[in-house]
C-alpha cells in the first residue's frame, strides 16, 4: 500500500493527522529493550560508557572493558547489542505496521510475553528468538522484508599460547587473574558487610574461589567470615564427604553447611523450564543447582550474592573427550571452543543459542535469577579466560590426553599456592550433578540409584520436554480464545519499551 493510500485510509477512520498513532515508518521508538543494561563487576569503561559504545559500534572502548556486560542501543535505523558470558542477552524481531521490532530481554518467555501483551503472540516461536553470542557486538538493520543478516564483530581477542609453559608460573598468571575479577566483583558488586555464599563441592574450582575470596576479604580489611559454603547432599553423595574433609583440613568447617534434600526434590523438567534449553548435561547441572540454591534460601532468606566456579573446567579443557565427539586436535585448533562453541561463521553454529559457556551459562544464571540470587564466577570473566588461552597447551600436553585430564588440578594448585601461601587439597575431578548423589530407591522419573548416571537423560528427552512445554503456551496464543491483532492493523497503538 503506497504512503498517499495509507492516509487516506486513516483519514476514513477518523484519525487525525496529528495524532500520536498516525502512521510514520521513521521516527518511531521500534526497540524495546526489557532487560535494561546491567553489569558485574565491570572494571573499565563505567556502564553508561559501555552503553555508548554499543550505541555507536565503538568494539575497541568494549574491549577495554573486562568484568561482565549486556547493552543493547540503537543508532537510526541499526540496532546494536553486545554482552560477555555471565549475562546473557537474546532478541526476538517482532512484525507491527511501522516496521521490525526488535524485542530484547534475557530469557525467552519475557519475549513470548511481551507478545502476548501487544496481542502477536501469534507470531512467537522459541526458535525464532535468536541468543547474542558473547564477545561480539551485533549490529541488526531495522529495514524489515526480509530482515537482513546481522553483522558480527569480535570484542575480544586475546593472545593464543603465548604465555609461560612452567606449570607454577602459568598457575600464578591464572589465579592471579581470578583473584582481581574477585576483587573486583567485591569492590563493585557486593555491599561491606554483606554475607557470601559459596557453592561449593570440594573440587578444584569451587576450593580455590573460597580461598581466593577468604584472601581478597582479608586483604580489604574485612572479616573472611562472611562466606560460608554450602554442599547440596541428595543422599550418599561423594560432593559432602569431600567438601567435609577439604573444609575440614583447611580449618573453616564452621564456615560449611551440609544442604540435604530429599532426591525427589530434582526436577529435570522444572529445570528445562528455567534454563530453557535442553542441552542435558546443562539441565541436570541446573536442576542440582535449582536444589541447591532452593535448600539455602529457605535457610537464609535474605542471603543475595553467590560465589562458584563455573568456566574453570571450559578454561583449561577439563572435559572428558570419550564423552563426546571432540578430539585433542579439535580443542587445541579451536582455544575458545569451550567458551564460545565453534563460532559464528560455523555450519555447527545455532541460530537459536550461541555456543559453547556463551550458551550453557544459563546453567548458572538462571537458577540464581530464579531464587534472586547475584551469582558471579571469577572464572567466567575476560580477564581470566585470556590467561587460560595464554597457556601453551601443545607444549605443554605434548598429544598427552591423559595429561591435559590432570592439568588443571595442577595448574590451579600452583597458582592458590603463589597467591594465598595455602596447599589446596585436591580430589578426583566429577561433576556437579554426578557428586550430589541420590539416594537408591529414590531418584527421578521413577528411577532409583546412588549416582546421578541413573536418572541421567538423553538430548532426545530434553528436547521433547522443551517442545512439549512451549507446546502448552503457544496453544494459548495460538487458541480460538486468544485475542490477536494483525501486523497490518494500523490503528493499534504502538507499543511502548519498558
Amino acid at each position: 500500500m503506497a504512503v498517499g493510500n495509507i492516509y487516506k485510509t486513516r483519514a476514513r477512520r477518523g484519525i487525525p493527522r496529528g495524532s500520536k498513532r498516525y502512521f510514520m515508518l521513521t521516527g518511531i521508538e521500534r526497540l524495546v529493550d526489557l532487560s535494561g543494561a546491567r553489569q558485574s563487576a565491570l572494571s573499565g569503561p563505567s556502564l553508561e560508557q559501555v552503553q555508548d559504545a554499543v550505541q555507536h559500534g565503538d568494539a575497541g572502548a568494549l574491549a577495554q572493558s573486562d568484568g561482565h556486560f549486556a547493552a543493547v542501543a540503537r543508532d537510526g535505523q541499526t540496532v546494536r547489542l553486545a554482552r560477555t558470558i555471565g549475562i546473557p542477552l537474546r532478541y526476538f524481531v517482532a512484525k507491527m505496521f511501522h516496521g521490525p521490532f526488535l524485542v530484547v530481554s534475557d530469557r525467552i518467555d519475557t519475549l513470548y510475553n511481551w507478545c502476548q501483551e501487544q496481542k502477536i503472540g501469534w507470531q512467537f516461536d522459541p526458535m525464532y528468538t535468536r541468543m547474542i553470542p558473547a564477545h561480539y557486538l551485533v549490529e541488526i538493520d531495522q529495514i524489515g522484508c526480509p530482515d537482513p543478516a546481522p553483522r558480527y564483530r569480535r570484542f575480544f581477542n586475546p593472545p593464543v599460547g603465548k604465555g609461560p609453559a612452567d606449570i607454577e608460573a602459568a598457575g600464578a598468571a591464572y589465579v592471579g587473574a581470578a583473584y582481581e575479577a574477585i576483587k573486583a566483583w567485591l569492590g563493585t558488586v557486593v555491599p561491606s558487610g554483606e554475607p557470601i555464599a559459596v557453592s561449593f563441592s570440594g573440587g578444584v574450582d569451587s576450593t580455590s574461589v573460597f580461598l581466593l575470596a577468604r584472601q581478597a576479604l582479608a586483604e580489604r580489611g574485612e572479616s573472611p567470615d562472611r562466606l560460608r559454603a554450602f554442599t547440596l547432599d541428595l543422599g550418599g553423595g561423594e560432593d559432602a564427604k569431600q567438601a567435609e574433609a577439604v573444609a575440614r583440613e583447611l580449618g573453616f568447617e564452621g564456615q560449611w553447611e551440609r544442604v540435604s534434600a530429599p532426591c525427589a526434590r530434582l526436577d529435570l523438567e522444572e529445570a528445562i523450564r528455567v534454563i530453557e534449553d535442553y542441552h542435558p548435561l546443562d539441565v541436570e547441572c541446573a536442576a542440582a543447582s535449582l536444589c541447591l540454591l532452593q535448600g539455602i534460601r529457605e535457610r537464609y532468606p535474605s542471603l543475595t550474592y553467590l560465589l562458584d566456579g563455573d568456566g574453570g573446567d571450559e578454561n583449561m579443557k577439563s572435559y572428558p573427550l570419550e564423552d563426546s565427539d571432540l578430539t585433542l586436535s579439535s580443542i587445541l585448533r579451536n582455544p575458545l571452543l569451550y567458551q564460545e562453541g565453534w563460532g559464528v561463521d560455523a555450519i555447527k553454529h545455532s541460530l537459536t543459542y550461541s555456543g559453547g559457556l556463551s550458551r550453557s551459562y544459563v546453567r548458572t544464571y538462571a537458577p540464581a535469577k530464579r531464587y534472586d540470587f547475584d551469582a558471579f564466577s571469577p572464572f567466567s570473566v575476560r580477564s581470566v579466560i585470556a590467561a587460560a588461552v595464554a597457556l601453551p597447551f601443545e607444549e605443554v600436553l605434548s598429544g598427552s590426553v591423559e595429561r591435559l585430564y590432570s592439568l588443571k588440578t595442577d595448574v590451579v594448585r600452583a597458582g592458590v599456592k603463589a597467591v594465598t601461601g595455602v596447599t589446596m587439597p585436591t580430589h578426583p575431578k566429577r561433576r556437579f550433578q554426578d557428586g550430589v548423589g541420590g539416594g537408591s530407591g529414590s531418584g527421578v522419573n521413577g528411577s532409583g540409584g546412588d549416582t546421578y548416571r541413573t536418572w541421567r537423560v538423553s538430548k532426545s528427552w530434553c528436547r521433547q520436554v522443551f517442545l512439549r512445554q512451549w507446546e502448552e503456551r503457544l496453544r494459548v496464543a495460538w487458541g480460538p480464545e486468544a485475542e490477536r491483532i494483525s501486523g497490518n492493523d494500523i490503528t493499534v497503538p504502538l507499543p511502548t519499551a519498558r
